[in-house]
This record gives C-alpha cells, structure tokens and sequence, in this order.
C-alpha cells in the first residue's frame, strides 16, 4: 500500500472519511436485515456486517486522529439502512446488491487489493440472498406487473383512441369503464382457465398412490419398476439400481412404500409444484384486481370532470407516471438500472398509445 510513503493530501483525507462513513453504514444495513432474518440467512447478513467493519477499520487506522466526527453514509446507503429497519424485504437486498456493485475500490490506490475483492464476493453473496426472495416472489410480481401494465396501457390505448374521434367526454368515460370491466373480468377468466388447466396437467402428471399396492408383487427378476424410472429420465442403470433399492426396502416394512412417495425421491414433488401455481380463483382474483388498478388511473381526469386536451394531457402523465414506477421496480427487483427499465417501460406504453391515438384522428377525420 503506498499511503505509508506519502503524506495524505486534503482531498484524500476527505475521501477516507466519505469510505468510513459509508462502511459504518453499509455495516448497519446489515445488521439491521440480519436482525429481521433466523438461520442461515441471518449468519450470512452478519458475517457481511463483520467484513464490511474490516473494512470500516483499514479506514480509521489511515485517518488515524484526522478521522473527525462520524460523518453520514451517502444518500443511497442512508436509504437502504431505513428500508432495511421497516422492511428487511427482497428490495433492499436488490439495492444492497447494486450498492456493492458499485464499490470504488478497485480503482483506489488507498484501498487493498482484499477489500477490493471482498465487494466483488459481497455483491454475489447479496445476489444469491436475493435471488431466494426473487423466487418467492417471481409469480404474483409477474402477475402484478402483467396485470397492472395490461391496464394501463390498453385503457390507455382505448380511451385515447376514442376521444381522438371526436366523441363527448361522457362517452369517453363509459368507454373506458367499459375497458376497464372487460380487460379485468377477461384477465381473471384467463387466469382462471390457466392454473386450472395447469393443475389438471400437474395431476395428470403426478403418480397414481394406489400403484404402490403392486410393488409387493412384482417380479424381482423382472423388474418392472425399472420402466416407472427410466420413463422418468433415469438412465437404465440408475433405474435398475433405485428399483433394487426400492424393492429391497419392502422387505424391511410391513406395509409397502407408495409410489408417490418413492417419486419424490427423483425430485418430482408434484406437491410443490401445486402450491407454487395456486389455485385458479386466486389467481382470477388478483388478475382482475391488478388490471382493475392499472385501467382506472387513465380514465381519472374524466371521472373528476375534466374533457378535451386537457384530460387527455392529464390521463397520459398519470399512466406515465405508474409506468416510470412500476418499471424501476422491475429493475431494482432484477438488478438491473431502474432509470432504463422505467424508461422502456414508458416508451413502450406511450408507444402503443400513440399508435391508438393516430388511429383515433385518422378515423374522425374519416368520419367527419
């Protein structure tokens, strides 16, 4: 390290302590998610907690008495730390993950090549705490945000498109009300159909129990058994030794193993599989909800009265509006840059928008 050769420079002191501050910080996080978590994942956020005071501490023995008053982390750091007391949830390991992503040290001559490392490891170890949340989460997250966009770009689309004609407000409202009733009931009848017709597959899918009634009886020699596993993907071998396995365990109980059971064992949960898809009326329910908030804030100016160009200008930056959020979301939640996300979220709902609206002009003035 070549800081024992030189003397510090103002602008290096003041950096130190900015390093410092944001330690301590980052550190606090930590704890304070760990204190929300049990087990493992608790061990692993404090472990994170005592590294990042390594850190803190390479820092206070170069400032040595110029360390001054604790100063506060920086404004992403402070806002990560009062997430993390309120909530603990996966958005904060999102933002924690992007945080050490952008650790300065691998360009800083004062920092050491370990301390660069360990934010490189910190970030996949935030990765792979958030990816368990991501999981949990990916399904209603992508009916949310599925049914929330659909909302609001199609009763967008539709209500630009008919006030574009020309038509009275009152018909735009009706008009949109419309949208928004049968996108909603449309979406929660598909979603409906869907898990539905899901589940149906899954059981269809799933293992017979009464079949474990035969195990006792079948040929040793021949081993039909071996055909359930290689049908399931096993190589011959693998099949032949598992159904061996199988059968030899009978001997050991008094009553025989059901075939689901043993099914379980090559990692066909079918159980799981069930609780994670649902079931079709929750589904249908928070489809038609999630579509129903999304298609309700484009007609909103012409609920509260307002009509013409004004309503439209009003509609169009509440939608852009929803559209900006929803999309940081997505990229805090994917780890990606929430300001491109909400941006390509934006230009894609005003894109589809805009079309509908062209084609509304072009048809009034057709018609006219």
């Amino acid at each position: 390290m070549t800081t024992a050769a030189r003397t510090p420079s103002p602008a290096d002191i003041k950096r130190w302590r900015r390093y410092l501050a944001d330690e301590r910080a980052e550190a606090s996080v930590y704890r304070d998610l760990a204190g929300r978590r049990q087990g493992e994942e608790r061990d692993i956020l404090l472990a994170l907690a005592e590294a990042e005071g390594r850190h803190e501490q390479h820092w206070v023995d170069l400032l040595g008495d110029q360390a001054g008053r604790p100063l506060r982390g920086d404004l992403r750091t402070r806002m990560l730390g009062w997430l993390a007391r309120r909530f603990g949830s996966v958005f904060v390991l999102a933002l924690a993950q992007r945080a050490e992503a952008r650790s300065p040290y691998a360009g800083d001559r004062d920092a050491t090549a370990q301390m660069a490392a360990d934010e490189q490891v910190h970030e996949e170890v935030v990765r792979a705490l958030a990816a368990r949340g991501r999981q949990r989460l990916s399904g209603t997250f992508r009916a949310a945000v599925f049914g929330a966009n659909d909302g609001l770009v199609s009763n967008l689309a539709l209500v630009l498109g008919v006030s574009a004609s020309g038509v009275p407000s009152h018909v735009v409202l009706l008009t949109g009300i419309s949208g928004l009733l049968a996108g909603a009931l449309s979406m929660g009848a598909g979603e409906y159909v869907s898990v539905r017709s899901q589940r149906e597959l899954l059981e269809a899918s799933a293992p017979n129990p009464a079949t474990g009634s035969a195990l006792p009886h079948l040929d040793v020699d021949a081993n039909e058994l071996t055909l359930v596993y290689r049908a399931r993907g096993m190589s011959p071998e693998e099949a032949a030794e598992h159904a061996r396995q199988v059968l030899s365990g009978l001997q050991a109980v008094t009553s025989p193993i059901p075939i689901a059971e043993v099914s379980a064992q090559d990692g066909e949960d079918g159980e799981d599989e069930h609780e994670a898809i649902g079931t079709g009326w929750n589904a249908a329910i928070s489809s038609f909800c999630f579509f129903a908030s999304g298609a309700l804030i484009p007609i909103l100016p012409f609920v509260f009265g307002l009509t013409g160009t004004a309503a439209i200008v009003v509609s169009a930056f509440l939608v852009g509006l929803v559209l900006l959020g929803t999309g940081a979301i997505v990229g805090l939640l994917s780890g990606a840059s929430p300001l491109k996300r909400a941006i390509r979220q934006l230009l894609i709902g005003y894109g589809a928008a805009a079309a509908t609206y062209l084609l509304g002009l072009l048809f009034g003035a057709t018609v006219g």
